[in-house]
């Protein structure tokens, strides 16, 4: 189990609505998301946490069967939703995290049974990696996102059991519905939709969806980013959104996967292959053979306080584009985009001056149909759109995309 407390990069999405032009969705909503850095004990090697997720996601995407684990969450990078449950609403500070799909409450907050509340009686289990999980009684409930956005008889776990939560309630999975299968300990099989599932199904939006913008900062707090369900926002996106199927490939496949190339500068260093988009990774994570080829064209080593890769002034003025190839667009992560932002060296144990790049070694070759992350350092250069109605991911570029903000 990870210290707890160390580093906690919390981001805040707060109840209110903004006013922007919706420009695809019925009646979407948003809500702003606000970065927060608290450092209690100390610093942590964030990468560390990072780590013991994507070796999560990795194995969990080998599970065809039997009891189902979810990734580990990050405790030391977290995004929360103050949600309301029951009627009147109780708020509760959730986990927002597209790599896992179960909803559940009472690490902290006690629930509180309302008129709405219905108890199934039916027992609710999942594991987040190595001492963390939840486990408790399934309920139905109304659950409340913002003003006017409402679910009716949303399955909810209340946890009379949880380990390795520190100052939340709980988690809002809005990963693809099929990670909730094996969590209803009675019933491995069921599957247990998902908050997104039933906003549409009930007629709330009028696609199955939800859209992601961040703004890159060097600075905390700060609110620098949305959640929109149902739609996508046309002032946070400065070119049209491109889409690319959910791939094909079985590992990636349970997750947000797409199929993508990459290359630094004019040289290949991954083919077209299978990864998955996740907001609940920090970095950037590619192939290992891919990795030790962008680590000896950049001149990076690794750095034995952060693990993350450390170059020079030098290398830094002469570090080429980094180019995800995705459908028939190419993203481009620019110099200043691939490192992580000085300002902010101390909360990782960094050194004040330095320059740490965000690409890791995601721990295995490429070809195993499971080659990449895309992080949210990925995420925060490119609005991004998970469409579950269409089975499709869709990116574009934002105003932020080829700023130097690091």
């Amino acid at each position: 189990m990870f210290p707890a407390a160390s580093l906690l990069t919390i981001i805040l999405l707060a109840l209110s609505i903004t006013t922007s032009p919706i420009e695809v969705g019925n009646s979407p909503i948003t809500l702003p998301i606000a970065r927060r850095l608290n450092v209690s004990n100390g610093t942590i090697n964030l990468l560390q946490q990072d780590r013991a997720r994507v070796v999560a996601l990795k194995d969990n995407s080998l599970r065809h069967g039997g009891h189902h684990s979810a990734p580990v969450i990050n405790v030391a990078n977290k995004y929360l939703i103050a949600v309301g449950i029951g009627s009147p609403p109780t708020t509760y500070n959730l986990i927002v995290d597209t790599g896992s799909s179960n909803t559940w409450v009472g690490a902290s907050t006690p629930y509180v049974v309302t008129k709405t509340s219905v108890n199934t009686g039916q027992p609710v289990a999942n594991s987040y990696g190595t001492g963390v999980y939840f486990s408790g009684t399934e309920y139905t409930d109304t659950v409340t996102l913002g003003r006017g956005l409402t679910v009716a008889n949303q399955s909810i776990c209340v946890a009379s059991t949880t380990r390795g939560f520190i100052s939340v309630d709980g988690i809002l999975g809005i990963g693809p519905v099929d990670l909730t299968e094996g969590t209803l300990v009675d019933e491995p099989t069921t599957t247990i939709p998902t908050v997104t599932n039933n906003l549409h199904s009930q007629g709330t939006i009028h696609r199955e969806m939800f859209s992601i913008s961040f703004e890159p900062t060097n600075s905390e707090p700060v609110t620098n980013g949305e959640l929109t369900f149902g739609g996508t926002i046309a002032n946070k996106h400065a070119g049209p959104i491109a889409y690319t199927p959910i791939t094909t490939t079985d590992r990636a496949a349970n997750y947000w996967g797409i199929d993508q190339s990459i290359s630094y500068g004019s040289m290949t260093i991954l083919s077209s292959n299978a990864g998955i988009v996740d907001s609940g990774t920090t970095f950037l994570y590619i192939a290992s053979d891919a990795y030790r080829m962008y680590m000896s064209a950049t001149g990076g080593n690794p750095d034995p306080d952060t693990g993350l890769l450390l170059i020079s002034s030098t290398q830094y003025n002469a570090l080429e584009n980094l180019n995800f190839h995705i459908g028939s667009e190419t993203y481009t992560l620019t110099p200043n985009a691939q490192i992580w932002p000085r300002s902010l060296n101390t909360y990782i144990d960094g050194s004040i001056n330095a320059i740490y790049l965000i690409v890791g070694d995601i721990g295995t070759p490429s070809g195993q149909g499971f080659d990449f992350i895309n992080g949210y350092t990925f995420l925060e250069r490119f609005y991004s759109v998970f469409d579950t109605t269409r089975s499709r991911i869709g990116f574009a570029k934002t105003q932020y995309t080829d700023a130097t903000t690091n």
